[in-house]
Formats: structure tokens, sequence, C-alpha cells
């Protein structure tokens, strides 16, 4: 396609709302206001995330089990809330309105947190050793201003997260063979700065944080999102913008909904006689959905099908609330089909959780020194990211020529079968950090270091790297195997439903995370805790390998339900539908 002075697209539009032109706006001009926007949301959340645990512990007085759940639940909501900023994108706002409004909630929030570290009367004072000045927890006021920050930047991360991918996405013509090509790369550019943006948190920012204070770290995160919330508007006027599309939960709730209210009707024994977008007499969004054989299975969804006898024959207008279209029915199968592989993913993103908080809290006792250096506890995390970084060039170039002569598959691992590959990797993980655990415990106790909770065991922090590179290896088989997985089997119609399902895995995975903490804490005890304040007198290598017992019953449980289920290429092609290729907007 030319792209010829004043060539005009069909389905997009310029900040005016006239028809987008192709030489005027979008492009790489566009996306790239659009990436530094998301470096920047990457670099204050993880630059806070990452950090935090040891800031309520040492600033805050706060217990290693609360602190621990502090953290996770900062970030499961932050994830969580990514569905919500969704909905509002798809419904009311489109992704422009919610990236900018968002962007200025998170910077609400950071800046809160950073008066908060500036203001003396927002933290309980300092504590010293030996008990000349006791450790006093932060009081409720302060914990109130303190949690209103946090939970202001969750907010605000969910709501801008949600948008960015597919809003750059917006910028790329697909139907342009050139530009869809563009748009290939622009989600290749966009993993680049999620690590440049990781990077950048876990080294600079934490070291700012530890070495010239939280003020100034979390003074920076402030900083650095107010700038690229500049960045993105400053290219108002270059953007392509499209219009509303709907959220796609709002077709599952209508599904549920129309099925409920026709409960006690009987579903016709002929599928044709149920409501189908042959049906509708006038064009919509509807008609370009993909076909999608009826199936059996949750039939009891297909009562959102029954015609109502006042419907006649072809009809122009339909309430969603009270009949839909087979097709909806199926899409909503669909997803229902996923959510068994969707649940035994969540134990991923647990252990996960697990690197951010104890496995950090493990490091501030050890020694973290290079030469005269001194590595900030936080920083181990960077581990994290150069596993992913190692990992993914070496799938590529070994496993996956491997796998395609022995499973005769050219792409290498199929989606589930990475997963699984992430999930393995998971349980050694958790094997690998309550072994250094024990190791850990064994040496502050031939030293005599056991009731000094500040004291540095003369152990190296290094001994802790086979947890981070664990999981950071089991993060680029999960998250990849997630996406693809959830890419490619969501319904054409529900495209944006894949990142909220991919994203809600994280979230969950916090959250269960926190509850697993909580109960451990509660079960356990003061007398002889797993999760003690003091490390050093608790026994934090059984919740290691409690995690690791669950996560294999997990993998037990994954492995059916892998088994049992059925890709829906496979089950199109034995249908004789062709299969459509996948949007990339779909992108997490």
């Amino acid at each position: 396609m030319s792209t010829a002075q004043g060539e005009t697209l069909p389905d997009a539009w310029d900040y005016k709302g006239r028809p987008a032109e192709k030489s005027k706006t979008g492009g790489w001009t566009a996306a790239a206001m659009i990436l530094g926007g998301e470096a920047m949301e990457r670099l204050t959340t993880l630059g806070i995330a990452v950090n935090l645990v040891t800031y309520l512990t040492s600033t805050m007085h706060l217990g290693n089990a609360t602190s621990a759940n502090t953290v996770t639940n900062f970030l499961g909501t932050s994830f969580m809330l990514c569905l919500f900023g969704g909905f509002i994108a798809d419904t009311f706002l489109g992704r422009y309105l919610t990236i900018a409004i968002f962007a200025i909630v998170q910077a609400a929030g950071v800046t809160i947190l950073t008066i908060s570290t500036v203001i003396p009367s927002l933290r309980p004072p300092k504590c010293t050793a030996g008990g000349v000045r006791p450790c006093i927890p932060a009081s409720g006021t302060q914990l109130l201003v303190l949690y209103m920050a946090l939970y202001l930047t969750a907010l605000g991360t969910g709501g801008l997260k949600s948008s960015v991918s597919g809003f750059g996405s917006d910028q790329f013509d697909d139907s342009d063979e050139g530009e869809k090509l563009q748009m290939t790369n622009f989600f290749n550019w966009f993993f680049f700065f999620i690590s440049i943006g990781s990077l950048g948190a876990v080294t600079v920012l934490v070291y700012i944080q530890d070495n010239l204070g939280r003020e100034w770290g979390y003074g920076i995160c402030a900083f650095a999102i107010l700038l690229g919330l500049a960045v993105f508007l400053s290219g108002t006027r270059r953007y392509r913008y499209k219009k509303l599309a709907g959220s796609p939960l709002t077709q599952i709730a209508a599904v549920f909904v129309a099925a409920w209210r026709k409960r006690d009707l009987e579903l016709p024994s002929d599928s044709s006689l149920l409501f189908n977008v042959d049906d509708i007499q006038d064009e919509g969004p509807w008609k370009k959905k993909q076909r999608l054989p009826h199936t059996k299975q949750f039939r009891f969804l297909d009562k959102a099908a029954i015609k109502y006898p006042e419907m006649g024959g072809r009809i122009t207008a339909v309430n969603k609330w009270y009949v839909s279209t087979l097709i909806d029915v199926e899409e909503v199968k669909l997803v229902i089909r996923m959510l068994p592989i969707w649940a035994t993913t969540i134990m991923f993103w647990t252990i996960y959780a697990q690197m951010t908080t104890f496995s950090v809290s493990q490091a501030t006792t050890m020694d973290r020194r290079i030469g005269s250096f001194q590595i900030p506890a936080a920083s181990l995390t960077v581990f994290f990211v150069g596993s992913i970084l190692l990992t993914v060039p070496i799938y590529d170039r070994i496993i996956v020529p491997i796998a395609g002569k022995i499973l005769k598959n050219p792409q290498g691992l199929a989606p589930l079968q990475r997963i699984g590959v992430g999930l393995i990797l998971s349980i050694f993980a958790m094997v690998a950090a309550a072994l250094t655990e024990l190791k850990r415990l064994k040496a502050a106790r031939s030293h005599a270091l056991t009731d000094d909770p500040t004291a540095v065991i003369p152990l190296s922090v290094f001994w802790l790297v086979p947890q981070f590179f664990l999981v950071g290896s089991g993060e680029a088989f999960t998250y990849i195997g997630q996406l693809d997985f959830f890419l490619r089997e969501c319904p054409k119609g529900m495209k944006t439903i894949s990142t909220g399902l991919f994203l809600s895995t994280l979230s969950l995975g916090f959250f269960v995370s926190s509850l697993l903490v909580s109960v451990v804490h509660k079960v356990t005890g003061n007398k002889k805790p797993w999760l003690a304040d003091n490390l050093n007198q608790g026994k934090l290598y059984d919740f290691y390998w409690l995690l690791a017992i669950l996560s294999a019953l997990n993998l037990v449980v994954y492995l059916v339900c892998a088994k049992w289920y059925v890709y829906k290429g496979k089950r199109l092609a034995e249908e004789g539908i062709e299969l459509e290729e996948v949007d990339p907007s779909c992108h997490a």
C-alpha cells in the first residue's frame, strides 16, 4: 500500500477526530514516545518494589512477614488493576486518555511516597543496637500515608500498563505489509525498553536508595514518571487513535447473564435454531468475528443464544444482556477451557514473589562486598534480568533446533511445554533456596550470630545466585509460554482478554504468596516461627520446602490439564475452519 501524501486510514483518527493521514500520524516517531513512557513506568514501579522490603523492615520497623506481605500485596494489586485499567480504556476513555490520567495518578502516589521519606513525623524514630533506643514500629498514621502512596502508585501502574502496548500497536497499520513488520519490531523494542527500565531500577536506583537516601531514590522515580508523561503528551498531534471497541469482560458477563435469565428454558435439539450472526440484518463488529464450530461442552451457556419468540426472523437490534449470538457463546467457552491452564500457572508467580521479599531479606544478612564496594541487597535481582537475557538466546540457538529434530516442531517447544519447563525450574529454585538458607543458618550458628539480626554473616551473598538464576530462567520460559498461549488461544473477537488473563496470574501469584505467608506465620506461632523477624532464629528453609512441595503438586495437576487441553488451531482444523493469523496487538 502506498504511503502517498494525503492517504488516510479507514479505522484510525487523528487528535481532532479526522481520518488519520498515514504520512502525518503513527509510525516509529509516535511509537518511540510511547516506549519512553513504558520505560519510565517500569523504572518507577520496580525501583520502588524491588527494595521496598528493606525499607519496611529497617526504616518502618515492620516484621519480615508483614513486610513481605506488603510488597506482594502492592505488586499483586498493581497487576490486578490492569484489568480495571483495560476495562476503562476499552469502554470509556480510550487508550490515550487512560495512559495520561493514570500516569498522573502514579506520579501523585510516588510523590506522596517521596514526601513521607522527607518529613520525620511520617516515619518512626531510628533505633540503636543494644536496645538504647528500642525499635518502635510505624504508627497507624504513618502506615496510612505509606499505604495511600503505594496503592495510588499501584492504581496508576495498573491503568498505565494496561494500555501502553495496545496504544503502541495502534500506531501501525496491520493491513500494510511494511507497517505490519514495523509492529513486530515494536514489540521487540517494547521488551527491550522494559529490560532497560528493570536494569536501571535494580542497579542505579537501588544504589541511590541505599547510599544517598530513599528521598533521592523515590524523588527520581517521581521525576521519571513525570518526564515519561511529558514525552508521551508531546506526541498528541502525531498519534493515531482508534474507536472504543468495548471490553471483552462485558461480553463474558452478558453471556452468563443471558444464560441465567433463560435457565428454565429447554435447549433446541438443532443448534441452527439458536441465535447467530446470520440472523442480524445490519452490519456491525459481530459480522467480522471468526466463525467457530458449535461445541457440546458447557451447554448451559448455549441458553444465552435461545431466541425469544417475539424476535421473529432477521432483526437489526439486539439486547446483549438478554440474548447472545452463538459465536459470542463459543468465544466465552474458549476462555473457560483455558482456565485450568491459567489456574495452574499462578504458582510460578508465587515462587517469583519470594525473590523480591525473603530472598532480599536473606541478602541483607550476608557478606555483599566485592573489594571495597558493597552490593545493595536488592540488586541481587539483577540476576533475574541476566538469566532472562541469557536464557532467551540459548533457547533460540540451542533448544529450538534440538526440539525441532526430536519433536518435529520447527518452532521449538509448544507454549504449554515452555510453561511446564518454567514450572520445573521453579521447583529446583525453591530446593536451592532451602539448601542455601540451611547453609546460611549454619554459618550464623558457627559464628554465634543468631541473636543479632543486624550482624553480617561471613558467607558470600553469591550463594543466593542459583535461586535467582533458576527463577529468572523459569520466568523466560513461563512468561513467553503464557504470553504465546493466551495470545494464540484467545478468541479473535476477544483479543484483549489475553493480556488480562496473563497479568491476572501474576497478580494472584503475589496474593497467594501473601496468603501463604500469613497462614504459615500464624500456624508456626512465636515460639518456633518459620518466618521470624530475626531470620537467624527462624526456619525460612521450611517455608521454601513447603513451596517446593506445593509447586511439585501443582506441576502434576498442570500436566494433567495440559494433556487434556486441545489447541484452538487443532480443534478448528478438525472442523475445516481456517485459523486466522494472530494479531500482535494482543501482546502484554
